[in-house]
Protein backbone atom coordinates (compact mmCIF):
# COMPACT_ATOMS: atom_id res chain seq x y z
CA UNK A 1 0.00 0.00 0.00
CA UNK A 2 1.07 3.57 -0.67
CA UNK A 3 0.96 5.86 2.36
CA UNK A 4 0.02 9.48 1.62
CA UNK A 5 -0.80 10.81 5.10
CA UNK A 6 1.08 10.23 8.34
CA UNK A 7 0.19 11.33 11.85
CA UNK A 8 2.67 11.34 14.73
CA UNK A 9 1.32 11.58 18.27
CA UNK A 10 3.96 13.37 20.32
CA UNK A 11 6.06 16.41 19.36
CA UNK A 12 9.02 15.78 21.65
CA UNK A 13 12.68 14.89 21.17
CA UNK A 14 11.89 11.85 19.02
CA UNK A 15 8.68 12.74 17.21
CA UNK A 16 9.62 16.28 16.16
CA UNK A 17 13.03 15.64 14.53
CA UNK A 18 12.07 12.21 13.12
CA UNK A 19 8.96 13.46 11.40
CA UNK A 20 10.75 16.57 10.15
CA UNK A 21 13.36 14.48 8.32
CA UNK A 22 10.74 11.99 7.14
CA UNK A 23 8.71 14.87 5.64
CA UNK A 24 11.78 16.47 4.11
CA UNK A 25 12.71 13.21 2.36
CA UNK A 26 9.12 12.39 1.29
CA UNK A 27 7.58 15.61 -0.08
CA UNK A 28 4.65 13.63 -1.52
CA UNK A 29 3.53 12.50 1.98
CA UNK A 30 1.63 14.82 4.31
CA UNK A 31 3.10 14.55 7.81
CA UNK A 32 1.20 16.00 10.77
CA UNK A 33 2.78 16.03 14.23
CA UNK A 34 0.21 16.43 17.00
CA UNK A 35 0.49 17.14 20.70
CA UNK A 36 -1.94 18.29 23.38
CA UNK A 37 0.70 20.74 24.65
CA UNK A 38 -0.30 24.01 22.95
CA UNK A 39 2.89 25.77 24.04
CA UNK A 40 5.06 23.09 22.44
CA UNK A 41 3.10 23.18 19.16
CA UNK A 42 3.29 26.99 19.10
CA UNK A 43 7.07 26.70 19.49
CA UNK A 44 7.29 24.28 16.54
CA UNK A 45 5.26 26.75 14.46
CA UNK A 46 7.26 29.79 15.62
CA UNK A 47 8.30 32.10 12.79
CA UNK A 48 11.76 32.42 14.35
CA UNK A 49 13.36 28.99 13.85
CA UNK A 50 15.69 29.68 16.78
CA UNK A 51 12.54 29.41 18.90
CA UNK A 52 12.00 25.70 18.20
CA UNK A 53 11.40 23.75 21.45
CA UNK A 54 14.31 21.42 20.76
CA UNK A 55 17.88 22.42 20.06
CA UNK A 56 19.50 20.00 17.64
CA UNK A 57 22.19 20.94 15.08
CA UNK A 58 20.67 20.98 11.58
CA UNK A 59 17.06 20.71 12.78
CA UNK A 60 15.94 24.24 11.96
CA UNK A 61 17.17 23.89 8.36
CA UNK A 62 15.13 20.70 7.92
CA UNK A 63 12.03 22.28 9.48
CA UNK A 64 12.46 25.39 7.30
CA UNK A 65 12.38 23.25 4.15
CA UNK A 66 9.40 21.05 5.01
CA UNK A 67 7.18 23.08 7.38
CA UNK A 68 3.91 24.26 5.81
CA UNK A 69 4.82 22.36 2.63
CA UNK A 70 4.08 18.84 3.81
CA UNK A 71 5.06 19.08 7.50
CA UNK A 72 2.50 20.43 9.95
CA UNK A 73 2.35 20.81 13.73
CA UNK A 74 -1.09 20.84 15.33
CA UNK A 75 -3.14 20.24 18.47
CA UNK A 76 -6.00 18.78 16.40
CA UNK A 77 -5.16 15.23 17.40
CA UNK A 78 -8.40 13.50 16.39
CA UNK A 79 -8.51 15.12 12.95
CA UNK A 80 -4.95 13.98 12.19
CA UNK A 81 -5.66 10.43 13.44
CA UNK A 82 -8.81 10.21 11.33
CA UNK A 83 -7.08 11.30 8.12
CA UNK A 84 -3.85 9.31 8.44
CA UNK A 85 -3.15 5.86 7.02
CA UNK A 86 -0.10 5.46 9.27
CA UNK A 87 0.12 6.68 12.88
CA UNK A 88 3.35 6.89 14.87
CA UNK A 89 3.08 6.79 18.66
CA UNK A 90 5.98 8.87 19.97
CA UNK A 91 4.90 9.84 23.47
CA UNK A 92 6.90 9.91 26.67
CA UNK A 93 7.47 6.60 28.50
CA UNK A 94 9.15 7.66 31.75
CA UNK A 95 10.11 5.34 34.58
CA UNK A 96 7.15 4.76 36.91
CA UNK A 97 7.07 6.89 40.04
CA UNK A 98 4.18 5.00 41.65
CA UNK A 99 2.70 1.54 42.23
CA UNK A 100 4.06 -1.78 41.04
CA UNK A 101 7.42 -1.41 39.34
CA UNK A 102 8.03 2.04 40.85
CA UNK A 103 11.51 3.26 40.02
CA UNK A 104 12.14 0.60 37.36
CA UNK A 105 9.24 -0.24 35.04
CA UNK A 106 8.26 2.01 32.13
CA UNK A 107 5.09 4.04 32.66
CA UNK A 108 2.90 3.22 29.65
CA UNK A 109 -0.10 5.37 30.51
CA UNK A 110 0.54 7.81 27.64
CA UNK A 111 0.96 4.94 25.17
CA UNK A 112 -2.31 3.39 26.32
CA UNK A 113 -4.12 6.73 26.14
CA UNK A 114 -2.86 7.17 22.58
CA UNK A 115 -4.02 3.66 21.61
CA UNK A 116 -7.47 4.25 23.09
CA UNK A 117 -7.76 7.57 21.27
CA UNK A 118 -6.84 5.89 17.97
CA UNK A 119 -9.38 3.14 18.64
CA UNK A 120 -12.10 5.68 19.37
CA UNK A 121 -11.43 7.94 16.38
CA UNK A 122 -10.39 5.58 13.58
CA UNK A 123 -12.96 4.88 10.87
CA UNK A 124 -10.62 3.23 8.37
CA UNK A 125 -7.81 0.65 8.55
CA UNK A 126 -4.56 1.98 10.05
CA UNK A 127 -0.92 1.04 10.47
CA UNK A 128 0.14 1.96 14.01
CA UNK A 129 3.87 2.33 14.60
CA UNK A 130 5.51 2.19 18.04
CA UNK A 131 8.21 4.84 18.01
CA UNK A 132 8.52 5.36 21.77
CA UNK A 133 10.94 3.17 23.70
CA UNK A 134 8.75 0.39 25.07
CA UNK A 135 9.04 -2.85 27.03
CA UNK A 136 8.88 -6.13 25.14
CA UNK A 137 5.31 -7.18 24.24
CA UNK A 138 3.83 -3.67 24.48
CA UNK A 139 2.74 -4.11 20.86
CA UNK A 140 0.48 -6.91 22.00
CA UNK A 141 -1.16 -4.64 24.57
CA UNK A 142 -1.72 -1.97 21.91
CA UNK A 143 -3.15 -4.57 19.55
CA UNK A 144 -5.53 -5.85 22.24
CA UNK A 145 -6.89 -2.33 22.74
CA UNK A 146 -7.24 -1.61 19.03
CA UNK A 147 -8.74 -4.98 18.06
CA UNK A 148 -11.52 -4.72 20.62
CA UNK A 149 -13.14 -1.49 19.44
CA UNK A 150 -16.03 -3.32 17.82
CA UNK A 151 -16.14 -0.93 14.85
CA UNK A 152 -14.65 -3.29 12.26
CA UNK A 153 -11.47 -1.26 11.67
CA UNK A 154 -8.34 -3.37 11.10
CA UNK A 155 -4.99 -2.39 12.59
CA UNK A 156 -1.44 -3.54 11.96
CA UNK A 157 1.05 -2.81 14.74
CA UNK A 158 4.69 -2.18 13.86
CA UNK A 159 7.70 -1.56 16.10
CA UNK A 160 10.15 1.02 14.73
CA UNK A 161 12.48 2.00 17.58
CA UNK A 162 14.64 5.09 17.30
CA UNK A 163 18.42 4.91 17.62
CA UNK A 164 19.13 8.62 17.87
CA UNK A 165 21.86 10.28 19.89
CA UNK A 166 20.91 13.76 21.00
CA UNK A 167 23.28 16.31 19.53
CA UNK A 168 23.65 14.24 16.34
CA UNK A 169 19.99 13.29 15.83
CA UNK A 170 19.61 14.85 12.38
CA UNK A 171 22.72 13.13 11.06
CA UNK A 172 21.56 9.89 12.69
CA UNK A 173 18.24 10.21 10.84
CA UNK A 174 19.72 11.20 7.50
CA UNK A 175 22.51 8.61 7.58
CA UNK A 176 21.58 5.88 10.08
CA UNK A 177 23.55 2.73 10.81
CA UNK A 178 20.28 0.84 10.44
CA UNK A 179 16.51 1.22 10.58
CA UNK A 180 14.69 -1.52 12.46
CA UNK A 181 11.08 -2.45 11.67
CA UNK A 182 9.24 -5.23 13.46
CA UNK A 183 5.83 -6.59 12.47
CA UNK A 184 3.57 -9.61 12.51
CA UNK A 185 4.70 -12.64 10.56
CA UNK A 186 1.53 -12.67 8.47
CA UNK A 187 0.81 -11.46 4.91
CA UNK A 188 -0.91 -8.38 6.37
CA UNK A 189 2.01 -7.76 8.72
CA UNK A 190 4.49 -8.09 5.85
CA UNK A 191 2.48 -5.63 3.75
CA UNK A 192 2.46 -3.10 6.60
CA UNK A 193 6.21 -3.46 7.10
CA UNK A 194 6.87 -2.95 3.41
CA UNK A 195 4.77 0.24 3.46
CA UNK A 196 7.08 1.65 6.15
CA UNK A 197 10.18 0.25 4.41
CA UNK A 198 9.17 2.17 1.26
CA UNK A 199 9.04 5.47 3.20
CA UNK A 200 12.54 5.04 4.63
CA UNK A 201 13.87 3.64 1.36
CA UNK A 202 13.45 7.04 -0.31
CA UNK A 203 16.78 8.00 1.25
CA UNK A 204 18.14 4.96 3.11
CA UNK A 205 19.59 1.97 1.22
CA UNK A 206 17.41 -1.13 1.53
CA UNK A 207 20.24 -3.19 2.97
CA UNK A 208 20.29 -0.91 6.03
CA UNK A 209 16.59 -1.47 6.73
CA UNK A 210 16.18 -4.54 8.90
CA UNK A 211 12.82 -6.28 9.30
CA UNK A 212 12.13 -8.62 12.24
CA UNK A 213 9.24 -9.86 14.32
CA UNK A 214 7.78 -7.31 16.75
CA UNK A 215 9.29 -8.81 19.90
CA UNK A 216 12.84 -8.83 18.53
CA UNK A 217 12.48 -5.20 17.45
CA UNK A 218 11.26 -4.07 20.87
CA UNK A 219 14.00 -5.93 22.76
CA UNK A 220 16.72 -4.72 20.37
CA UNK A 221 16.14 -1.11 21.40
CA UNK A 222 16.47 -1.82 25.13
CA UNK A 223 19.51 -4.02 24.51
CA UNK A 224 21.33 -1.45 22.35
CA UNK A 225 20.99 1.25 25.00
CA UNK A 226 21.98 -1.19 27.76
CA UNK A 227 25.16 -2.19 25.91
CA UNK A 228 26.14 1.45 25.28
CA UNK A 229 25.47 2.47 28.89
CA UNK A 230 27.46 -0.53 30.06
CA UNK A 231 30.49 0.75 28.14
CA UNK A 232 30.19 4.18 29.77
CA UNK A 233 29.97 2.69 33.26
CA UNK A 234 32.87 0.34 32.49
CA UNK A 235 35.23 3.15 31.42
CA UNK A 236 34.07 5.26 34.38
CA UNK A 237 34.97 2.40 36.73
CA UNK A 238 38.42 2.38 35.13
CA UNK A 239 38.64 6.18 35.51
CA UNK A 240 38.58 5.83 39.29
CA UNK A 241 41.34 3.23 39.10
CA UNK A 242 43.36 5.59 36.88
CA UNK A 243 43.12 8.38 39.43
CA UNK A 244 44.33 6.07 42.18
CA UNK A 245 47.29 4.69 40.19
CA UNK A 246 48.47 7.71 38.18
CA UNK A 247 47.25 6.38 34.83
CA UNK A 248 45.31 8.51 32.33
CA UNK A 249 41.92 7.16 31.31
CA UNK A 250 42.13 8.74 27.84
CA UNK A 251 45.33 6.84 27.16
CA UNK A 252 43.78 3.62 28.43
CA UNK A 253 40.66 4.19 26.30
CA UNK A 254 42.76 4.90 23.23
CA UNK A 255 44.79 1.75 23.77
CA UNK A 256 41.82 -0.59 24.17
CA UNK A 257 39.74 1.26 21.57
CA UNK A 258 42.16 0.29 18.82
CA UNK A 259 41.16 -3.33 19.40
CA UNK A 260 38.74 -3.99 16.55
CA UNK A 261 36.69 -6.26 18.80
CA UNK A 262 36.07 -3.35 21.18
CA UNK A 263 36.26 -0.12 19.13
CA UNK A 264 36.59 3.47 20.38
CA UNK A 265 32.97 4.58 20.74
CA UNK A 266 31.42 5.23 24.18
CA UNK A 267 34.79 4.95 25.93
CA UNK A 268 34.92 8.60 27.02
CA UNK A 269 35.11 8.85 30.79
CA UNK A 270 32.81 11.42 32.36
CA UNK A 271 30.93 12.36 35.48
CA UNK A 272 28.24 9.91 34.37
CA UNK A 273 25.74 9.27 31.60
CA UNK A 274 22.36 10.97 31.47
CA UNK A 275 19.60 11.54 28.94
CA UNK A 276 16.15 10.13 28.40
CA UNK A 277 17.11 6.58 27.43
CA UNK A 278 20.03 4.87 29.12
CA UNK A 279 18.91 4.82 32.74
CA UNK A 280 15.23 4.33 31.88
CA UNK A 281 15.89 1.47 29.49
CA UNK A 282 18.30 -0.36 31.78
CA UNK A 283 15.87 -0.08 34.70
CA UNK A 284 13.18 -1.42 32.39
CA UNK A 285 15.44 -4.34 31.45
CA UNK A 286 16.11 -4.98 35.15
CA UNK A 287 12.39 -4.94 35.91
CA UNK A 288 11.53 -7.29 33.05
CA UNK A 289 14.29 -9.69 34.14
CA UNK A 290 13.11 -9.69 37.76
CA UNK A 291 9.50 -10.19 36.66
CA UNK A 292 10.61 -13.30 34.77
CA UNK A 293 12.60 -14.60 37.74
CA UNK A 294 15.95 -13.93 36.04
CA UNK A 295 17.59 -12.43 39.11
CA UNK A 296 21.20 -12.89 38.03
CA UNK A 297 20.44 -11.11 34.76
CA UNK A 298 18.71 -8.29 36.66
CA UNK A 299 21.63 -7.91 39.10
CA UNK A 300 24.11 -7.75 36.23
CA UNK A 301 22.37 -4.88 34.45
CA UNK A 302 21.51 -3.05 37.68
CA UNK A 303 25.22 -2.75 38.42
CA UNK A 304 25.55 -0.44 35.39
CA UNK A 305 23.17 2.00 37.11
CA UNK A 306 24.91 1.60 40.47
CA UNK A 307 28.27 2.46 38.87
CA UNK A 308 26.78 5.50 37.15
CA UNK A 309 25.29 6.81 40.41
CA UNK A 310 28.60 6.19 42.16
CA UNK A 311 30.49 8.26 39.57
CA UNK A 312 28.24 11.29 40.08
CA UNK A 313 28.40 11.03 43.85
CA UNK A 314 32.18 10.52 43.77
CA UNK A 315 32.64 13.68 41.69
CA UNK A 316 30.65 15.75 44.18
CA UNK A 317 32.42 14.23 47.17
CA UNK A 318 35.78 15.02 45.61
CA UNK A 319 34.81 18.69 45.32
CA UNK A 320 33.88 18.78 49.00
CA UNK A 321 37.00 16.96 50.23
CA UNK A 322 39.33 19.04 48.05
CA UNK A 323 37.82 22.30 49.29
CA UNK A 324 39.02 21.45 52.79
CA UNK A 325 36.03 19.26 53.61
CA UNK A 326 33.49 22.05 53.45
CA UNK A 327 31.67 23.93 50.70
CA UNK A 328 29.26 25.66 53.06
CA UNK A 329 28.71 29.22 51.85
CA UNK A 330 31.21 28.73 49.02
CA UNK A 331 30.35 29.63 45.44
CA UNK A 332 30.64 26.71 43.01
CA UNK A 333 30.29 27.63 39.32
CA UNK A 334 28.69 25.01 37.08
CA UNK A 335 29.61 25.19 33.42
CA UNK A 336 26.96 23.12 31.67
CA UNK A 337 23.65 21.63 32.76
CA UNK A 338 22.51 19.67 29.68
CA UNK A 339 23.30 15.96 29.86
CA UNK A 340 25.60 16.31 26.82
CA UNK A 341 26.66 18.98 24.35
CA UNK A 342 24.56 20.11 21.37
CA UNK A 343 21.23 19.54 23.09
CA UNK A 344 19.02 21.44 25.53
CA UNK A 345 17.79 18.18 27.06
CA UNK A 346 18.53 17.88 30.78
CA UNK A 347 16.79 14.60 31.60
CA UNK A 348 18.89 12.59 34.08
CA UNK A 349 21.78 15.01 33.60
CA UNK A 350 24.69 14.38 35.95
CA UNK A 351 24.68 18.10 36.79
CA UNK A 352 21.34 17.74 38.60
CA UNK A 353 22.65 15.12 41.00
CA UNK A 354 26.04 16.73 41.55
CA UNK A 355 24.23 19.98 42.38
CA UNK A 356 21.92 18.17 44.78
CA UNK A 357 24.87 16.63 46.65
CA UNK A 358 26.62 20.01 46.92
CA UNK A 359 23.44 21.79 48.01
CA UNK A 360 23.12 19.23 50.79
CA UNK A 361 26.53 20.51 51.91
CA UNK A 362 25.16 24.10 51.81
CA UNK A 363 27.13 25.21 48.77
CA UNK A 364 25.94 28.17 46.68
CA UNK A 365 25.79 27.26 42.99
CA UNK A 366 25.83 29.50 39.93
CA UNK A 367 24.97 27.82 36.62
CA UNK A 368 25.78 28.76 33.04
CA UNK A 369 24.66 26.64 30.07
CA UNK A 370 24.51 28.06 26.52
CA UNK A 371 21.23 26.34 25.59
CA UNK A 372 19.35 25.32 28.75
CA UNK A 373 16.85 27.92 30.00
CA UNK A 374 16.64 28.97 33.64
CA UNK A 375 13.18 27.46 34.13
CA UNK A 376 14.43 24.00 33.09
CA UNK A 377 17.25 24.10 35.63
CA UNK A 378 14.92 25.00 38.49
CA UNK A 379 12.35 22.44 37.33
CA UNK A 380 15.02 19.71 37.45
CA UNK A 381 15.94 20.59 41.03
CA UNK A 382 12.32 20.98 42.11
CA UNK A 383 11.49 17.53 40.71
CA UNK A 384 13.97 15.90 43.08
CA UNK A 385 11.93 17.16 46.03
CA UNK A 386 15.05 17.43 48.19
CA UNK A 387 14.24 21.00 49.19
CA UNK A 388 11.56 23.60 48.53
CA UNK A 389 11.40 25.54 45.25
CA UNK A 390 12.13 28.69 47.27
CA UNK A 391 15.33 27.14 48.66
CA UNK A 392 16.44 26.04 45.21
CA UNK A 393 16.05 29.59 43.90
CA UNK A 394 17.87 31.03 46.89
CA UNK A 395 20.83 28.66 46.68
CA UNK A 396 21.11 28.33 42.88
CA UNK A 397 21.62 31.27 40.55
CA UNK A 398 21.34 30.93 36.76
CA UNK A 399 23.24 33.42 34.59
CA UNK A 400 23.76 34.04 30.86
CA UNK A 401 27.48 34.83 30.98
CA UNK A 402 30.22 32.31 31.84
CA UNK A 403 32.48 35.02 33.21
CA UNK A 404 29.75 36.18 35.56
CA UNK A 405 29.20 32.56 36.61
CA UNK A 406 32.85 32.05 37.51
CA UNK A 407 33.62 35.45 39.08
CA UNK A 408 34.47 35.10 42.80
CA UNK A 409 33.90 31.33 42.63
CA UNK A 410 35.86 29.04 44.92
CA UNK A 411 35.62 26.26 42.32
CA UNK A 412 34.38 25.53 38.82
CA UNK A 413 32.76 22.23 37.83
CA UNK A 414 32.51 21.38 34.12
CA UNK A 415 29.46 19.15 33.74
CA UNK A 416 28.75 19.33 29.98
CA UNK A 417 31.33 19.06 27.18
CA UNK A 418 30.26 22.19 25.26
CA UNK A 419 32.96 23.07 22.72
CA UNK A 420 32.75 26.77 23.59
CA UNK A 421 34.21 26.09 27.05
CA UNK A 422 37.56 25.34 25.37
CA UNK A 423 37.64 28.82 23.80
CA UNK A 424 37.25 30.85 27.00
CA UNK A 425 39.86 33.23 28.35
CA UNK A 426 40.88 30.97 31.22
CA UNK A 427 43.48 33.43 32.45
CA UNK A 428 40.72 36.02 32.93
CA UNK A 429 38.60 33.43 34.72
CA UNK A 430 41.50 32.50 37.00
CA UNK A 431 42.22 36.13 37.90
CA UNK A 432 38.60 36.70 38.97
CA UNK A 433 38.26 33.58 41.13
CA UNK A 434 38.92 33.07 44.82
CA UNK A 435 42.35 31.56 45.48
CA UNK A 436 43.33 28.81 45.39
CA UNK A 437 41.24 28.44 42.24
CA UNK A 438 39.91 24.91 41.86
CA UNK A 439 38.68 23.49 38.55
CA UNK A 440 36.95 20.11 38.41
CA UNK A 441 36.65 18.83 34.84
CA UNK A 442 33.90 16.21 34.76
CA UNK A 443 34.27 15.77 31.01
CA UNK A 444 38.07 15.80 30.68
CA UNK A 445 37.52 18.63 28.22
CA UNK A 446 40.40 21.02 28.88
CA UNK A 447 44.18 20.77 28.62
CA UNK A 448 45.57 20.15 32.07
CA UNK A 449 49.07 21.48 31.33
CA UNK A 450 47.83 24.94 30.34
CA UNK A 451 45.52 25.18 33.32
CA UNK A 452 48.24 24.05 35.69
CA UNK A 453 50.52 26.76 34.28
CA UNK A 454 47.84 29.41 34.83
CA UNK A 455 47.71 28.46 38.49
CA UNK A 456 44.53 26.39 38.65
CA UNK A 457 44.28 23.44 41.01
CA UNK A 458 42.97 21.21 38.22
CA UNK A 459 41.22 17.87 38.61
CA UNK A 460 40.00 15.82 35.66
CA UNK A 461 38.03 12.59 35.69
CA UNK A 462 40.37 9.64 35.19
CA UNK A 463 43.70 11.48 35.48
CA UNK A 464 46.10 10.61 38.30
CA UNK A 465 48.66 12.96 39.86
CA UNK A 466 46.28 15.93 39.67
CA UNK A 467 48.60 18.10 41.80
CA UNK A 468 45.90 18.62 44.42
CA UNK A 469 47.89 18.48 47.59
Amino acid sequence: MKVTKICCIGAGYVGGPTMSVLAQKNPDIQVTVVDINQQRIDAWNHSDLDGLPIYEPGLKEVVAEARNRNLFFSTEVEKAIDEAEMIFISVNTPTKTYGKGKGMAADLKFVELSARQIARVAKSDKIVVEKSTLPVRTAQAIKNILDNTGNGVKFQILSNPEFLAEGTAIDDLVNPDRVLIGGEETPEGQEAMEALVAIYNTWIPRERIITTNVWSSELSKLTANAFLAQRVSSINAISELCEATGADVDEVARAIGTDSRIGPKFLKASVGFGGSCFQKDILNLVYISKSLGLNAVADYWEQVIIMNDHQKRRFAENIVSTLYNTVSGKKIAFLGWAFKKDTNDTRESAAIYVADELLNEEAEITVYDPKVPEESIYADLDFLGTRSPEENRRLVKVVNDPYEATADAHAIAILTEWDEFKTYDWNRIYENMMKPAFLFDGRKLLENKKLDELGFKYYAIGRGNSKME
